[in-house]
């Protein structure tokens, strides 16, 4: 006798499900009635797949005693079970089709009423917009079918079996299946129905499936429009006069859409029974002389890759925060998205074609676990998936084709390669000759049409813009895109600028896409925010899903300014004889839309400000402004030009006078610092004076500057490493946070050799080593001052064979908790390193000693602000001889570095000062290259100063 029925063998069957209706195109809205059924549903959770108990789905069934949920949701965020964080581990044994016997399922239950207004003729059909993993669906006691593809839509013909009130809707969703084998993406799982659930009307001759066809003629500036229907009907385009049969093409002036320019046109199909909004974009895509070209001109993706997320509701989106992520893509100067790895919610491919930006469109499909065993039984090179996967495919195609931001067909994402991947391509190639197909894993481009990789180094990418990479020919005559690049993990990525200058370089370099766009952060009530092994999960990956240019909040990280001003779309160049030379770096758009303004700095104060007149130059073109004449403030001081280009007036994205670029060139620098020696060391009992400070005769430690307490300052090289200086596990000989803790980096030890007095000198002589090894530091410090401000002179100087740079090369100081604000010339606003301050504007600026702190969901080195002239805090002014790195925090570094999470960091009695020399590169080695070598910091004989003096 065996208990395993076939009630759950439909869990590990590889086909895709069973009782749903062909895919088709997605539309938000019609003529026709609709109902939504999100809200609140009655819920129970049981442990395992047991299906014998489906009484719950029979009318009159009595579910008062079950909990609710919100759908769409996760029924794990709604307090039932929990989240699982994994990057690329199954988090069940890899026995595919199988799964466990603990396989979490949820039993759904909504009782509905049909509206009065709804139709009694006609059918209707119940759609599901997505379900994690695999659900079973009854209506009023009849099983109508099941499905898995947990980021696809999924219909059922239903009219048959509703009734005015009292109609009970039953799904049961269980956690793992055998889709769960090809759902392996870099995210938390979440089981539940986390999409839309609709029931839509379909009136006798109702629209089924339609495909918009509208290109563009770039010669003649003609659109063509053509739409095919499974139904017979017409259409029409008011705004271009255009009334025609489905299947007839016609021919009109139009202008183009592209993600800079998105033009829609307002049209309606209809048909017999039912009339459909449309939103027509015509544009043409095409591979082309080697290159991927809409409306006959290359473009450049300035991308991101896009997960869903939302760190209360995880993937369960409402409209209004999909259009906040793209007005922030806009505003920040990003043009493409892929949407990683499955199709977004349909709403948000709406946003894109509204608000203008390229859309990589992906399939729900990875299965990157079964690289742990050489991609042994991977499903896509296994033919018992194949169907499967097509079902995948052309639901991804069938539902997004009519949207003309979607320029590009993704296979999916790391799954390997296999008999699958090329069947898909062969489909989606032979449905839609109107897009491309990509894929990463398809090395030799056999299936794709373009050459992608994630993290290639820059001298690869430079290699591969000069077409000596090598590969099959082929691939050697398709242009390349980096699908995934600078990994926004913690602090960083650093090495943004570096690439743009490759892409801008070379021709075949049609850009990439940062990985990724957000956080995904879970809000928690004692952790602030929550990353893997939070939860008690068995295989995690900590905090690698926290990898956004946003925070999970969706506020904008440094390295989203870093981006927004590495690709901005203008560029703005100091020129010779008092000219500025401006850069159009559209694809298309010229800059009539931009108003450009100027103002004239003096020791980073603006004196002077007004408009500039640019020409509205055409994408591609440069033009040499001629400047005011040079105001005559700032004799003697450092002055500089900045000019920025705003937006003229308001836009959909963005309000008049956003700031879309800028830039800053120098025209006198700055003064040496320079401080007399008047003053002789003084020594009276155990203390030493100088000036106005105060040291302690025995160690020459300062204690005072005029009054102001004072702790060290004394050599500091340590910095609490960022998730990019402790590097990917697969990059072990690099990862410069492991290699430096090994050598004791973090643990450094301070040894006073002397401390010397002379006619106007304080000097002490230290050496700092790390324990157990033989190199070190040796390290002078030299005070001298006039009176009234204070000199430290630095000198180290290696000892023994280094062959690591340094995390950092200052001076750590204390000061009182009472400094709460800063204020400083230099970088800013926010923070900054030496690959990542592209954004750092020279000004005047001021901040709370607590703003300047990164909140990096991962506590790590943050907030040094770069090229400071000079910064006062806590009663003290300090100037750096040459410019220095700030920071300030109210813990200290080694605090910082031991917390797991924010709520770790308690405020102490001090406030803790670095001023550095030096900072090592941030890179992006959680997932790619570390700092190229220009920005390593190379332990070498350095001299550096600081002048002290109080502010009152």
């Amino acid at each position: 006798m065996s208990f395993r029925t076939s009630a759950i063998d439909y869990v590990e069957d590889v086909a895709p499900g069973s009782g749903a209706l062909p895919p088709r195109a997605w539309y938000a809205s019609s003529d026709a009635t609709s109902l939504s059924l999100n809200g609140s549903w009655r819920f129970r959770l049981s442990p395992t797949a047991d299906a014998r108990d489906d009484s719950f789905a029979e009318e009159g069934y009595d579910a008062g005693d079950w909990a609710e949920v919100t759908v769409p949701g996760h029924w794990v965020l709604q307090g039932h079970g929990s989240p699982i964080y994994t990057n690329h581990l199954y988090p069940f044994p890899v026995d595919p089709p199988h799964v466990p016997t603990e396989n979490p399922t949820g039993d759904h239950l909504r009782v509905f009423d049909l509206p009065a207004e709804w139709p009694s003729d006609g059918g209707a059909v119940l759609r599901f917009d997505g379900v994690e993993s695999c659900a079973r669906v009854w209506l009023n006691g009849t099983d109508i079918g099941e499905f898995k593809g947990s980021r696809l839509p999924h219909e059922f013909a239903v009219g048959h079996l509703l009734k005015p009130a009292g109609n009970v809707l039953a799904v049961r969703v269980h956690q793992w299946s055998a889709g769960s084998y090809l759902e392996d993406q870099d995210q938390w799982w979440l089981p539940g129905i986390f999409r839309d659930v609709t029931l839509l009307h379909r009136p006798a001759g109702s629209v089924l499936d339609f495909f918009v066809h509208a290109s563009y003629d770039h010669v003649t500036g003609e659109g063509t429009l053509r739409v095919d229907s499974d139904v017979d009907g017409r259409v029409s385009v008011p705004a271009l006069d255009i009334d025609a049969a489905t299947g007839e093409s016609v021919t009109v002036a139009v202008q183009a859409w592209t993600a800079e320019t998105p033009r829609l046109y307002d049209g309606v199909l209809a048909v017999e029974g039912e009339r459909v909004p449309l939103r027509i974009g015509f544009r043409t895509v095409e591979l082309a002389d080697g290159l991927i070209k809409v409306n006959g001109k290359p473009i450049l993706f300035k991308g991101v890759n896009r997960h869903e997320w939302h760190p209360e509701r995880g993937r369960a989106l409402d409209l209004e925060t999909m259009r906040a992520d793209v007005l922030l893509m806009k505003r920040h100067n990003i043009n493409a998205v892929r949407t990683s790895h499955y199709p977004p919610h349909p709403a948000f491919l709406d946003l894109c074609d509204e608000y203008g930006l390229w859309v990589i469109d992906e399939c729900d499909l990875e299965t990157h676990g079964f690289t742990e065993q050489g991609w042994r039984d991977n499903p896509v090179d296994d033919d018992r998936w194949t169907p499967a996967l097509l079902d995948r495919a052309a639901r991804m195609v069938e539902r997004d084709k009519n949207h003309p931001s979607v320029v590009i067909w993704s296979l999916g994402n790391e799954a390997g390669t296999g008999r699958g991947l090329t069947a898909m391509a062969e489909w989606i190639h032979g449905r839609d000759a109107s897009r491309l197909v990509h894929y990463e894993g398809d090395i030799d481009c056999r299936d794709t049409d373009m050459y992608s990789r994630m993290y290639a180094f820059h001298a690869e990418v430079e290699q591969i813009g000069l077409g000596l990479d090598g590969g099959t020919h082929k691939r050697r005559e398709l242009p390349f895109i980096q699908c995934e690049y600078g990994h926004a993990m913690g602090n960083g990525p650093g090495g943004l600028a570096d690439y743009q200058r490759l892409f801008e370089a070379h021709d075949r370099l049609q850009g990439g896409f940062v990985w990724e766009w957000i956080d995904h952060g879970i809000r928690h009530p004692e952790l602030g925010y929550a990353y893997g092994g939070d939860f008690g999960e068995e295989l995690h990956d900590g905090n690698f899903v926290c990898d956004g240019l946003l925070f999970p909040d969706r506020e904008p990280s440094p390295g989203l300014l870093e981006y927004k001003k590495v690709i901005e779309p203008v560029r703005i160049e100091g020129g010779s004889d008092g000219t500025v030379r401006v850069t159009n770096k559209h694809d298309f758009a010229d800059l009539s839309a931009l108003a450009f303004e100027w103002a004239y700095q003096v020791d980073g104060e603006t004196v002077e400000a007004g408009t500039l007149s640019v020409p509205a130059l055409a994408a591609g073109e440069s033009a040499d402004v001629k400047l005011p004449v040079q105001p005559q403030n700032g004799r003697g001081a450092e002055t500089l030009w900045t000019v920025r280009a705003l937006l003229a007036a308001d836009t959909a994205w963005a309000p008049g006078g956003h700031v879309v670029g800028w830039g800053q060139f120098p025209v006198a620098a700055r003064p040496a610092v320079s401080v007399a020696r008047t003053e002789r060391p003084v020594l009276v009992e155990r203390r030493i004076t100088l000036g106005p400070a105060v040291f302690d005769a025995r160690t020459g430690a300062l204690t005072s500057i005029g009054g102001v307490e004072v702790s060290g300052p004394r050599l500091d090289v340590w910095r609490a490493t960022t998730d990019n200086d402790d590097g990917a596990e697969w990059q072990p000989d690099t990862r410069y946070g492991v290699l430096w803790r090994q050598l004791g980096l973090h643990r450094m030890q301070h040894r006073l050799d002397a401390v010397e007095l002379d006619d106007d000198t304080l000097t002490v002589r230290t050496r700092v080593a790390p324990a157990a090894r033989e190199v070190g530091l040796s390290t002078v410090y030299r005070w001298t001052s006039d009176g009234d401000r204070l000199r430290l002179t630095v000198s180290v100087t290696p000892e023994g064979t280094w062959t690591l740079p340094l995390p950092r090369l200052g001076v750590r100081l204390g000061v009182p908790s009472s400094a709460d604000r800063v204020r400083w010339y230099g970088g800013g606003p926010g923070e900054a390193y030496p690959d990542t301050k592209s954004a750092s504007l020279l000004g005047r600026w001021d901040s709370s000693v607590d703003d300047l702190q990164t909140p990096y969901v991962r506590p790590q080195e943050n907030g040094a602000r770069a090229d400071v002239r000079w910064a006062e805090i806590g009663g003290l002014r300090i100037e750096g001889e040459p410019e220095f790195w700030f920071s300030a925090r109210r813990w200290t570094t080694e605090q910082l570095d031991t917390a797991a999470h924010l709520t770790d960091l308690t405020a102490g009695d001090t406030v803790w000062v670095n001023l550095d020399h030096g900072q090592h590169g941030i890179g992006s080695q959680s997932c790619g290259p570390g700092p190229l070598p220009q920005y390593f910091l190379r332990a070498e004989p350095t001299e550096f100063s600081f002048v002290f003096s109080r502010t009152d």
